[in-house]
């Protein structure tokens, strides 16, 4: 079975100027990024949108696709799922900025190099590359650590 989610690095630039990343906290305590199943009728980059806008209450749009993850996990019902996620650096353009609690245990923006601190020292690794993707289409310059 396949199984297709899709999600988002989003970014804004704060009431100084200055460019922020939001990452949420899943429902593990993991840094991670907003993302989700895609639902029948929709197009990856719809499924992108919604999932942000659900999980962390803001609207984006679509600026660049970062990058893709795939990977396996059994499920005890459907056996062995192929799973896709596909993620667009994505720019806030309203909202309001709230975790949706069922889901994730916060949300709350960080300079980049923060936000990449934060991702290395406690995020998933298969989200390293998304991660880095965002921030060299956004012109951030990362430390290797």
């Amino acid at each position: 079975m396949k199984e297709i989610s899709a999600g988002g690095v989003v970014f804004r630039h704060n009431d100084q100027g200055q460019l922020q990343i939001q990452l949420i906290q899943d429902r593990y305590g993991k840094v991670s990024l907003p993302k989700g199943k895609m639902e029948p009728g929709e197009t990856v980059e719809e499924t992108a949108l919604r999932e942000i806008a659900e999980e962390t209450g803001l609207q984006g749009e679509i600026v660049a696709p970062i990058d893709q993850i795939k990977y396996q996990y059994d499920h005890s019902a459907l056996g062995t799922v192929n799973k896709e996620v596909h993620y667009y650096l994505v720019k806030a353009i309203g909202g309001k900025h709230q975790a949706q609690v069922e889901e994730i245990r916060g949300v709350d923006w960080f300079e980049p190099l923060d936000a990449w601190r934060r991702q290395k020292q406690s995020g998933y690794e298969n989200n390293d590359r998304i991660l880095s993707g965002a921030l060299k289409l956004l012109d951030i310059a990362m430390e290797s650590t």
